[in-house]
């Protein structure tokens, strides 16, 4: 089924030199369930495209639908994660990961519930108490997941959430991140620069040109497993090598 759908989407920035064409004509549809990975050379609209499917930004032209609805603004169908955890040092775990029911206003009995249930089911649940210092990166990155899932958004967008990470920790972190987003049956849409990354993860990497973005190509990846393990599959360098000549020329 259908849950997310980008017809005809156009964005054009207003400048003091005149108009900037920022995105070009978009049409994009996401199956409910699916993660589809966003790639494309720097600057060429992948956040923007983010932030319009969130309602953040308006399109200058064109529509984006979610479940047949036209996003007209913000609303609690999208949860938004950033390139940084953004948990609030002062707040314990499970306050920060109640933090985004609070702003929604949806800080039920019920939702705090789920939200205490999921730190305890992703292994959180004896840390719920302590401050972020005292978490690793991982558990970090874990922890502000679980605030976005809490309100049970229908779409998860994801903002290169492990470039503020090392390697080695990006690795773990993502098999983490791939399994919570599979085991809650969530849609998720990934802005990434790492080729890799996007191929260890994503049903679907679209690849988008330079500015005006227009999509290029969309690739559906063959290789099943985690993301450690689809790293390891032959298949892996031949998508590699596809996409990266996709994406610079």
């Amino acid at each position: 089924m259908e849950i997310l759908k980008m017809d005809g989407v156009q964005l054009t920035y207003q400048t003091p030199d005149g108009e900037t064409e920022a995105i070009r004509n978009i049409n994009l549809s996401i199956e409910d369930g699916e993660f589809v990975a966003i790639i494309g050379p720097s600057g060429c609209g992948k956040t923007t495209v983010l932030s319009m499917i969130a309602g953040l930004m308006k399109p200058s032209g064109g529509e984006i639908f979610i479940e047949g609805k036209k996003v007209e603004g913000t609303g609690n169908d999208v949860g938004y994660m950033l390139q940084r955890d953004q948990l609030f040092e002062w707040r314990t775990i499970e306050s920060n990961v109640m933090l985004g029911l609070e702003v929604q206003k949806t800080a039920t009995p019920e939702n705090k519930e789920y939200a205490v249930k999921m730190l305890e089911k992703y292994g959180l649940g004896d840390f719920k108490k302590h401050l972020p210092k005292q978490l690793s990166g991982g558990m970090r990155q874990r922890a502000a997941l679980i605030r976005t899932l809490a309100f049970k958004p229908k779409i998860l967008l994801l903002d290169e959430p492990f470039s503020a990470l090392d390697f080695q920790t990006r690795i773990a972190v993502c098999d983490d991140v791939h399994s919570i987003i599979r085991a809650e049956k969530k849609t998720a849409v990934l802005v990434t620069h790492d080729i890799s990354e996007a191929i260890s993860l994503a049903d679907r990497i679209v690849v988008l040109s330079s500015r005006p973005a227009i999509v290029k190509n969309v690739y559906t990846i063959d290789i099943d497993g985690k993301p450690l393990e689809r790293r390891e599959n032959p298949k892996f360098s031949s998508w590699f090598d596809v996409i990266w000549k996709d994406v610079s020329r």
